[in-house]
Order: C-alpha cells, then sequence, then structure tokens
C-alpha cells in the first residue's frame, strides 16, 4: 500500500495539532448551543472521531452516506443519499463534517438538502479543501488545510475503498488511478 503513495501531503502530526485546533475553535464558537455533527461517511470518520474528542462541550453525532465519485476520482454530479440521518434536525445547530470539498457539488447538495429540514444553523467543517476544483461556490466555516490539486488518500479518504486506513495524507501515485 506505502509503494502506491508518491509522498507524504500531511503528516500524522500536523493533521492531530490541526484537528485539535478546529475541536478548540468549534468549542468555543457553539459554547451553550444544541450542536448536532453530520459526518459524511464514509471518508469524514476519522476526522469526526478525532475531531469530537477535541470539542468540550456536549455533542450529538448522527451520520450521512451520500454517492457521488463511485470508484472515479471525479464527482459525477449526481448525489444519491444511501444512509439519512436518524433524527430530525429541526431548531438545532448542525455543523457538516466532510472529509474534502474538491468541486463542491456534493456538499452544494447536501447543504441545500439539510437547510430544508430547518435547522437553526448549518455549517461545514473539512479537513480538507481543494478550490482549484471548485465547480460551485461553497464556503466552508472550519477548514483543516487547503490543498493543491493533487488526488490524495489517507485519513479516511479513499481510491476504490482503498487507503482509508493510513494516518497520513498522501498523493496517490497517477498510475495506480489511471
Amino acid at each position: 500500500m506505502l509503494e502506491d503513495i508518491d509522498r507524504v501531503l500531511l503528516t500524522e502530526e500536523e493533521i492531530k495539532e490541526r484537528v485539535a485546533e478546529l475541536g478548540a475553535e468549534i468549542s468555543r464558537d457553539y459554547a451553550g448551543k444544541d450542536l448536532v455533527l453530520i459526518c459524511i461517511l464514509k471518508g469524514a470518520l476519522h476526522f469526526m472521531a478525532d475531531l469530537s474528542r477535541h470539542i468540550s462541550i456536549p455533542v450529538d453525532m448522527d451520520f450521512m452516506a451520500i454517492s457521488s465519485y463511485g470508484a472515479s476520482t471525479k464527482s459525477s454530479g449526481e448525489v444519491r443519499i444511501l444512509q439519512d440521518l436518524d433524527a430530525p434536525i429541526a431548531n438545532r445547530h448542525v455543523l457538516i463534517v466532510e472529509d474534502i470539498v474538491d468541486s463542491g457539488l456534493t456538499l452544494k447538495y447536501l447543504v441545500d438538502n439539510l437547510s430544508s429540514r430547518r435547522p437553526a444553523s448549518l455549517k461545514i467543517a473539512t479537513l480538507l479543501d481543494k478550490p482549484a476544483r471548485r465547480v460551485v461556490p461553497i464556503t466552508t466555516d472550519y477548514n483543516g488545510f487547503q490543498i493543491p490539486d493533487e488526488f490524495v488518500v489517507g485519513y479516511g479518504l479513499d481510491y476504490a475503498e482503498k487507503y482509508r486506513n493510513l494516518p497520513f495524507i498522501g498523493i496517490l501515485k497517477p498510475e495506480v488511478y489511471k
């Protein structure tokens, strides 16, 4: 698996440090509020687990599974909800926890969908932001790292369901996915 990685973009330590900072910021911003974290499966699972441990206020957690990539390296733009929330979010402060914002197509669909459920507020936390690939305007409220237009894996991010378990963010060798 490591032989498929061209180079490490973000080390395990860099990720840990930034996730702790984000957790502290979210804790301050949501103090005294009814916060629910919505993890976008499968990619954001590692980020959500670590982030939640650095949030010092009570939170509820829920999960959504959506698909727009399949085994491709690019979003198809067609989003399917594979697993919806277990609980209503009306009048609650909602923080979407996402692994990466790339084209923005999937996240825009998700924001529109969740906004229609009347949350008290709706914000986005993402580990990675790749603005060079943006197709629709999306602004994140809590951003771990801005990254270049490279195909990355690790720390929850995959290619064809592999590499999620790497503790760092690495750039996948092009010959692996082309």
